[in-house]
């Protein structure tokens, strides 16, 4: 038996560069809509808020029932076929959503856009590409561009719409399809077919025992409620923009000013929720800010500065939620369980974003847009209320280990508990048809040298 450790080896680098890359730009389109879709809605016929914040939020529908059958799809008939399928589906719904002189047309192209779940079967290839030990950054990789992907679609958005209108934003995703389309044959090689992959793959014989889990509902709790706010106020932002006298063509300007300032304060808070191992307590400080900030949208602050203000001060929240929240996932999912814990956590995010635009298509109107902040606080308090009794997770880290060959029997029973000896390993699953063992262990704890020994050992039986 070996311990998985290693560098990034030419093809590795090749394959989390076009995979990123594909991945951003698929988001970028999916998300630039989000700034500019209410303001030019009445240029489409039998539009209506309600119908708006449908048309914002019916792509997370779609991604919600398919990305999992995608997935399996992907199993059966490789991935990058089925990848360029979800590709060619979104180009449809852009070109549908960009010709579209109604809202009807608009709210099916983005059910088609989001019918290309495709998010899965990407995880996958990119585990097919890269090898247990540097798969962790390279996932960090991919949400570290749809991060990027959503600041960079809060800035183009509003200078496309104010330049060409709101079909030149559906065109120009339909240039990112097409741009996507050549990333996956051009940059990222072809993977050989691997067996399941437990740290990104879902896993039906686990769900229930994920589901059960207070610890990790809370987590799709918090990206249902987290999407689902965001979603519900974009209907209502960008008219709040207008009314503090910002012209429309200077929207993408204001954007960015909040982006790179609320990243800029989201950094040190992520920090010391990872180094000085406080997760929780930032959890709920962001949560608090963001019913904060929702209250302060709804009109208890005006004026421009009091506007960019709760703007800053939500998208910081957001930014740091939309960093902690998949790490605190992964450190309290079980040993050989994070990809069917992620797995759940994606589609409760999607549920999120589409119930979101409906509700504040619906607040909207029915009550007005400080209805939909209102709305939102509310909720806020509720997700916070649940939120305060959660325990806080351990800073538990995942560990792959390769076994040189399939133990059973009382060999896989000692193997296990020789590995849960070791001090700092603290949850053990060996899977003796994919040759792996999955920790979860303390690396300020974790006697390394003990691993390592055990390790060396065991492979010097093996080979013996």
């Amino acid at each position: 038996m070996r311990k998985v450790s290693g560098l990034l080896l030419a093809t590795e680098r090749r394959a989390i560069t076009g995979l990123a890359g594909l991945y951003a730009t698929r988001m970028l389109g999916l998300f630039m809509v989000l700034p500019v879709l209410a303001l030019h809605a009445d240029d489409l016929a039998g539009a209506t808020p309600l119908l708006v914040g449908l048309a914002l939020g019916i792509y997370g529908l779609t991604q919600a029932v398919l990305q999992i059958p995608f997935g399996l799809l992907s199993d059966r008939l490789g991935r990058k076929p089925v990848i360029a399928a979800g590709l060619l589906l979104f180009l449809l719904g852009s070109v549908v959503a960009a010709q579209a002189d109604s809202i009807g047309g608009v709210v099916l192209g983005r059910c088609l856009q989001g019918s290309g779940a495709v998010a899965a079967a990407i995880m996958a290839l990119l585990a097919d590409q890269t090898r247990e030990q540097v798969r962790t950054a390279a996932m960090a990789t991919i949400g570290l561009s749809i991060g990027v992907a959503f600041a960079v679609a809060m800035v183009l958005g509003p200078w496309l719409a104010s330049w060409r209108g709101l079909s030149a934003v559906f065109w120009f995703t339909a240039l990112l399809a097409v741009l996507g389309l050549l990333v996956l044959w051009k940059l990222v090689p072809p993977a050989p077919r691997r067996l399941r992959h437990r740290d990104v793959g879902l896993d039906r014989d686990q769900w229930r025992a994920i589901v059960a889990r207070s610890d990790l509902w809370r987590m799709d709790l918090s990206i249902f409620a987290l999407h689902l706010i965001l979603m519900a106020i974009f209907v209502a932002v960008p008219f709040r923009l207008l009314e503090a006298g910002i012209a429309l063509e200077r929207h993408g300007l204001t954007y960015l000013g909040i982006m790179v300032l609320a990243f800029a304060f989201m950094v040190p808070l992520v920090i010391v929720a990872e180094k000085q191992r406080r997760m929780k307590a930032m959890c709920l400080l962001a949560i608090a800010a963001i019913t904060l900030s929702l209250g302060g949208l709804a009109g208890l602050a005006a004026g421009w500065w009091g506007l960019f203000g709760w703007l800053l001060l939500f998208f910081t929240a957001f930014n740091l939620l939309e960093a902690t929240l998949p790490s605190m996932l992964s450190k309290l999912a079980p040993a050989g369980a994070k990809g069917t814990a992620m797995g759940i956590y994606s589609t409760s995010q999607f549920l999120g974003a589409f119930l979101g635009g409906v509700l504040g298509g619906f607040l909207a109107q029915q009550w007005g847009l400080s209805a939909v902040f209102l709305g939102c606080a509310l909720l806020g308090l509720v997700w916070l209320a649940l939120m305060v009794g959660m325990t806080a997770p351990r800073h538990l880290s995942s560990e792959v280990v390769a076994l040189e060959g399939e133990p059973h029997g009382d060999a896989l029973e000692t193997l296990m508990a020789h590995l849960a000896e070791v001090a700092g390993v603290e949850d053990v699953l060996v899977v003796p048809e994919e040759r792996l063992a999955y920790l979860k262990v303390d690396r300020q704890r974790l006697d390394e040298e003990a691993l390592t020994r055990l390790i060396e050992s065991r492979r010097g039986h093996s080979d013996a």
